[in-house]
Formats: C-alpha cells, sequence, structure tokens
C-alpha cells in the first residue's frame, strides 16, 4: 500500500496512525465538549440547567442569561473599557518591547549583556504586591486608567521572544549595508525591520491584547471609580451580586430559581468574557504559529 507520501505503509505504521488519530481526535473531544456545554448552557432555561439536562445542545432556548447581563449598564461600559486597555496597552507593549528587543540583538550595541542580564533578573526577582502599590501611589496612577497601562508596559518575556527573533532573521550585514548608505538606525528600523517582523509582532500583540483583557487584579488593586472597571470587574461584581445565602431562603422553589439563575449568568458571562479573544485569533493564527517556531528558537 502507498500513502500520500508516496512510502509504502507497513501494518505497524497503519495501527500506529490508527492509534494517534484516536488520540487526537479524544484530546479534541475533551478540549471541545466544555466549551460546546457552556454555550449550550447559556442558551437554555434556568430549570433545564438546574436539573442537570444541558449535555450537548440547549434544552428549552432561552435568552434570559444574556438579558440579565445587559441589563447592568457596567457590562457595556465595562466592555468599552477592556476595549480601551487592550487597544492602547497593547499599542504601548508593542512599542515598548521593540524598542528594548532590537537594540539587544544588535551585536554593536555596548553593553549589551549586561542589560540584558537585568532585564531577565527582574523575571526571577521582583519587590512584590506592596512596592508595586507605593510607586503606582507615589506617582498619582491610583484610580486612573494609565494605572492598568504604565506597569505593564512590557514583559520581560516577549522581549526575549522578539530578540531572538531579530537575531535570527535581520541579518548584522543588511544593517551595515544600509549604514553605508546613509541609512539612520531609526530609519532602518522603520522601514526595514518591522516590514519583516509582521509574524513575531503579530505573536507578541496576541499575546499583550489577551492579557490585557483578561486583566483582572490590577484593577481590583488600583481602580476605585465603577467607569474606569474592565469587563473582567464588572463580571466579578455581577456574579458576587446574584451571590445568596441558602440558609437565609425558606422557599425551596425559590432558591432553585436563584440558583438556576446564577448558574445560568455564569456561563453566560464566560461566553460574553470569551468572545472578542476568540474571534480576533483566526485572523493571527498563520501569524501566531510561525512567529512562536521562530521567536522560541534560541539561538
Amino acid at each position: 500500500m502507498v500513502g500520500r507520501t508516496g512510502i509504502k505503509e507497513s501494518p505497524t505504521d497503519r495501527i500506529f496512525l490508527t492509534l494517534v488519530t484516536a488520540f487526537l481526535i479524544g484530546v479534541m473531544i475533551l478540549i471541545l465538549y466544555p466549551l460546546i456545554f457552556i454555550v449550550s448552557s447559556s442558551f437554555s432555561s434556568t430549570a433545564a440547567v438546574t436539573s442537570g439536562r444541558v449535555w450537548l445542545f440547549p434544552v428549552e432556548p432561552s435568552l434570559a442569561g444574556y438579558k440579565a447581563i445587559f441589563k447592568n449598564n457596567q457590562v457595556l461600559s465595562g466592555y468599552a473599557n477592556s476595549l480601551f486597555y487592550t487597544t492602547v496597552g497593547t499599542t504601548v507593549n508593542v512599542v515598548m518591547t521593540i524598542m528594548a528587543a532590537y537594540p539587544l540583538s544588535r551585536k554593536d550595541l555596548y553593553g549589551r549583556r549586561v542589560l540584558m542580564f537585568l532585564f531577565t533578573f527582574t523575571m526571577l526577582f521582583s519587590g512584590g504586591l506592596i512596592p508595586l502599590y507605593i510607586v503606582v501611589s507615589r506617582l498619582g496612577m491610583i484610580d486612573k486608567r494609565i494605572a492598568l497601562i504604565a506597569p505593564t508596559a512590557m514583559a520581560v518575556f516577549q522581549m526575549i521572544i522578539a530578540r531572538t527573533f531579530f537575531q535570527m532573521n535581520i541579518p548584522q550585514e543588511l544593517a551595515e549595508a544600509a549604514e553605508m548608505d546613509g541609512c539612520s538606525d531609526l530609519h532602518f528600523l522603520l522601514k526595514v525591520v518591522l516590514p519583516l517582523s509582521g509574524p513575531i509582532i503579530a505573536v507578541i500583540a496576541l499575546m499583550y491584547a489577551v492579557n490585557h483583557w483578561n486583566a483582572f487584579f490590577h484593577a481590583l488593586i488600583f481602580l476605585k471609580t465603577n467607569g474606569l472597571f474592565p469587563l473582567q470587574m464588572v463580571l466579578r461584581n455581577i456574579l458576587i451580586q446574584n451571590s445568596f445565602d441558602p440558609t437565609m431562603i425558606k422557599d425551596p422553589t425559590t432558591m432553585m430559581e436563584m440558583q438556576g439563575l446564577r448558574d445560568l449568568l455564569k456561563y453566560a458571562l464566560i461566553v460574553v468574557a470569551s468572545l472578542p479573544v476568540l474571534s480576533i485569533y483566526p485572523f493571527v493564527q498563520r501569524h501566531f504559529v510561525k512567529g512562536v517556531l521562530i521567536g522560541s528558537v534560541k539561538g
């Protein structure tokens, strides 16, 4: 028997490929089923969710969960704030990362080993939460939007990936040739390096964007005004407000309805919070795979 590659497959090879295919299908089911269950539960009725009748498809289809969420005006405000933090924060992150990674990739940068050691040192040791809060407070950033952008302006891990990409894909000879033609370092970066670095820029931008969209802890620590809360904080508050103490409710029917509404809100909130990131990923997937493979190789 001749396979697709033109090489004859032995019975052992066919058995191995069958087992690998079955294993991958099993993994795919394990990954997809929780996602399908969450989406189906979010579109089901509270009674169906509470009774556990939802397995694969929505039972008694309903939009009650989504109506309950969007009745809260803070959800739209949280969406707008998260969009702002993600867009502005990711732009700042990418610019800062490239500004640090490209010079460190140049062999003619004086003291680059010392600088790289200092950057790496911060990955192993940090001051902790209290010193961070003191710094943010002394700089007057408490309860301001910049508090969610400035403290995380650059991640060393993403900088190392970008630096490795530049080292492997931007030859030193190309920079020297451009310099001989009178090209400045900044012009070379903007006109030559960045157009050749689309994959790695897509990778680090996606990483930063996901981190900003899911940001929760810094908002909890630094922000006090509800109008500044990102979506994750708004969703947390909604879940807390819809929590209840079962011992305070005597009517079993009322308790079941509240429990069902809480579970329904939980599933609907997961879908609402995850949809933007899931919708963006397919557009950058091809760059993401290529950039990770190239940028993660240490040379």
